[in-house]
């Protein structure tokens, strides 16, 4: 063996050894690996290379499948590359502003076009960084999001859902990015708490509490609890006459259970354009509703000299008019308000009404409650599991139009005349079936979690596909706790409703890749840690130690330089251990003698390797990695062959024999046991024994 372990060299060329092999792919691994075992890569977003959290992830399910490879399982880790709709389209309009182009300036063809070329040039990259990493994933299985055949099935699912009565086109109020243009789901908006005002506003005999006065133009409701005692002499329905900010109003009383008597006065007005709540009650008690804000979050003529007007710019000006007219009667300047916010810009969200497509969850949401309370998905970590159960028990309809031009089109007709909208996927609708209004096609794209929610039966060729009725269902769900609200549900949502089976039975939880003080990382903070630069620097081996040793499920793990230098020296501690009894195996013609101690030494081998078995598992990789990290080091290394290097050193005998081999039996096993967390000095040291026919990638566990 060289002297020195030189994994820039070692790395590659054992990737390229496993990936001839053909033992990434199940149908080519030996006839006694039967049982078929199989995780679902989270698709990396295909706009860009690498980070820290896709080195976890990558890591995390390597493991799982080597070890289970090794066990002698029909292992299938099937990859994949995502479009990610709305992500991308942010990134690509950010290379557009620098090239002092607008999106809004092009065709919505020329758009995509350009944002496909972009994305297969990067997809490329990525796919690049996945190989870099170690995955020991089945290329020739390998699916993006837009590829043919899963549009069509995508699309298919839309249509079976419309038929079933579980998609519906209505007008809606939804979350709007005034700076997007376009509509998002509640899990694609941040809850931002910031200190605002409070503007308390006579309105007739009332004074109501408002933090946003930029909507109240259109104001002609007054809504209180019907039980509230200060208001009782008031009755639903009766009307009252205000003057207000374009000038006299007649205002209608409305009574409803939903007003919190503790907020403010206990009275408030309704803008239902603007507001959810608002919405519900118009929605409830059949009431007007009329847009104040536009879509690009300016004031619309009903706003009279204020229109135009960007919001923040207008809201202080509306109040001087207000004050000047007398209908101010003081300002809470330290009022904690709650804003939703756009996850990619942080500019706030407009709530705004408008005709999308949703999806009714509340009887999808059943059938998920129902499989995880009867065992069928279990979380690691458990807590995980009540917050999953709260978020299908306080489920609301999902919007899944998307006002972009990046992602699967919605294959459907609109009719602009009654409003309907009907699935389409031929082509070949051209007047409605409610009005004869002429129909057009629905400009609109998939939210990218409808499509990303069918990944697990898509990636396998559902509903007819050879792996759909081998792999299916997948045996575990690796991803990052943050999407327990976003992609796990909808994954279990779909698999059940069109398989009747969950998609998986195991859903392990990671937490972020946080920098060495445990912060965020952001490229505004300069804390950002490239995976790919780290393995250059020390190693994927260390890398991969360096994430997993410490590192529990669901929880935030601080990634330090030195704490990857660390495990670059255990590396190198593995190379020399392999080195030193590789130097020592003489030929002897002398059969061995095990001694009471080699046999004592065999077996603690065994029970170390049954107790990593049993971590392994359980999906416990941190407690197995640091119990097989302390039994090379400080057992295997330390002790043992410390203890038998005077063997090793004396005249030909069975003594000598048995160290030799004692020696060689424990560096086997060790090599196996470390095989699933640093495969490439494990897979080289192999090729260095003698008598090894097969790379260990494929030996029995």
């Amino acid at each position: 063996m060289e002297s020195r372990y030189d994994f820039k060299v070692i790395e590659e060329k054992n990737y390229k050894l496993w990936e001839k092999s053909g033992f990434f792919n199940p149908d080519k691994l030996p006839a006694s690996h039967k049982k078929p075992f199989t995780i679902i890569m989270p698709p990396p977003n295909a706009n860009g290379r690498l980070h820290a959290g896709h080195a976890l992830f990558i890591t995390l399910q390597d493991i799982v499948t080597r070890y289970k490879r090794m066990r002698g399982y029909k292992a299938l880790w099937a990859p994949g590359a995502d479009h990610a709709g709305f992500e991308t389209q942010i990134v690509y309009e950010k290379k557009l502003e620098k090239e002092g182009r607008s999106r809004f300036k092009m065709t919505p063809d020329e758009l995509f076009k350009e944002i496909m070329a972009f994305t297969l040039e990067n997809k490329k990259y990525m796919e690049e960084d996945v190989r870099k990493l170690g995955a020991s994933c089945d290329w020739s299985r390998e699916k993006f999001t837009l590829d043919k055949d899963v549009i069509k099935e995508t699309q298919n699912t839309f249509k079976k859902m419309y038929d079933d009565g579980l998609v519906y086109r209505g007008n809606r109020i939804v979350n709007w990015c005034p700076k997007h243009q376009t509509s998002l789901s509640d899990v694609e908006t941040e809850s931002v708490e910031e200190k605002s005002k409070l503007y308390y506003l006579k309105y007739g005999p009332f004074t109501i509490a408002t933090a946003r006065p930029e909507t109240k133009f259109a104001d002609k409701y007054v809504v209180m609890h019907p039980s509230d005692a200060r208001y009782k002499k008031w009755k639903d329905g009766d009307k009252i006459e205000v003057n207000w900010l374009n000038g006299k109003v007649t205002a209608t009383i409305i009574k409803d259970p939903v007003i919190d008597m503790d907020f403010g006065t206990g009275v408030m007005t309704m803008t239902p354009w603007h507001s959810q709540v608002d919405f519900d009650i118009a929605e409830k008690h059949k009431l007007d509703i009329e847009q104040i804000i536009d879509w690009r979050g300016k004031l619309l003529p009903i706003a009279h000299e204020f229109e135009g007007m960007k919001i923040g710019e207008a809201r202080e000006k509306i109040v001087e008019k207000l004050e000047k007219m007398g209908l101010v009667e003081k300002i809470d300047e330290n009022y904690s308000n709650v804003l939703k916010k756009c996850y990619k810009c942080l500019n706030p969200i407009e709530p705004q009404v408008r005709p999308q497509w949703f999806v009714k969850m509340k009887p999808l949401a059943e059938l998920a409650i129902k499989a995880v309370k009867s065992g069928e998905v279990k979380f690691i970590p458990e807590n995980y599991e009540k917050i999953f159960l709260y978020w299908m028990e306080n489920t609301i309809d999902w919007n899944i139009s998307r006002q972009i031009v990046w992602g699967i089109k919605i294959p459907a007709k609109i009719c602009d005349k009654c409003g309907n909208g009907i699935p389409d996927l031929e082509d070949k609708l051209s007047q409605c079936e409610n009005c004869s209004g002429e129909l057009r096609e629905d400009s609109d794209t998939f939210d990218t979690w409808f499509s990303s929610g069918q990944w697990p039966l898509l990636v396998l060729g559902y509903p007819n596909g050879k792996d759909f009725k081998k792999y299916y269902p997948t045996d575990v769900m690796e991803t990052g706790h943050d999407l327990i609200f976003k992609w796990v549900p909808r994954m279990v949502i779909f698999g059940l409703y069109l398989t009747k089976k969950v998609p998986f039975h195991t859903v392990y939880l990671h937490g972020l890749v946080n920098d060495a003080q445990g912060r965020k990382m952001s490229k505004s903070k300069g804390n950002v840690i490239n995976p790919i630069e780290l393995t250059e620097k020390y190693g994927v081996d260390a890398l991969r130690m360096a994430l997993i040793v410490g590192n529990t499920p669901g929880t935030d793990l601080a990634l330090s330089e030195d704490k990857i230098r660390g495990y670059r020296n255990f590396g190198t501690k593995i190379w020399n251990i392999a080195r030193f009894i590789i130097s020592n195996l003489k030929d002897s013609d002398i059969k061995p003698k095990l001694s009471q101690e080699d046999k004592k030494n065999l077996k603690e081998l065994e029970d170390v390797k049954a107790k990593i078995t049993k971590l392994i598992d359980k999906y416990d990789f941190n407690q197995s990695s640091y119990e097989i990290y302390h039994y090379v080091w400080h057992t295997f290394a330390d002790k043992i062959i410390e203890s038998y290097k005077p063997r090793l050193a004396a005249e030909e005998s069975a003594g000598r024999a048995a160290a030799q081999e004692t020696l060689l039996k424990i560096l086997e096993g060790s090599l196996k046991m470390l095989h699933p967390f640093v495969p490439f000095v494990t897979e080289e040291i192999w090729s260095k024994l003698p008598d090894r026919k097969n790379p260990i990638i494929i030996e029995r566990w």
